[in-house]
């Protein structure tokens, strides 16, 4: 029954203060405040990742070596519109989803290993 109090001290007049209207306002500032976080944060560098990715799959030629997303490390010896054909050892060869491909490494990179 405590629930009923403020509300009769607001009838007689007592202390309590009455709600103020408007807070709409301020749930939209908050509400916006909150979408340009996650677009900063998450949205942006996560787009930004997906077109550098992008151009690294149209630049990959023969001849570049790559890592995949399995820690495959070889040598690209044909590519495709979808696949990668992918030199691992002497004679090895395994084609790859284009996709698969993480990162290029710099030229000699392969003979360090």
């Amino acid at each position: 029954m405590s629930f009923f109090i403020p509300n009769a001290l607001a009838a007689e007049g007592g202390t309590a203060a009455a709600a103020q209207p408007g807070g709409g306002l301020d749930f939209m500032i908050l509400i916006a405040i909150m979408f340009a976080v996650m677009y900063f944060m998450i949205i942006r560098p996560q787009s930004k990742r997906a077109k550098e990715h992008k151009r690294l799959l149209e630049a990959l030629s023969k001849g570049d070596e790559v890592v995949t997303n399995g820690g495959i490390v070889g040598k690209v010896t044909a590519v495709g519109d979808n696949f990668v054909q992918v030199e691992v050892s002497e004679g090895v060869e395994v084609k790859l989803q284009k996709q698969a491909v993480t990162s290029v490494l710099p030229k000699g990179t392969i003979k360090g290993l």
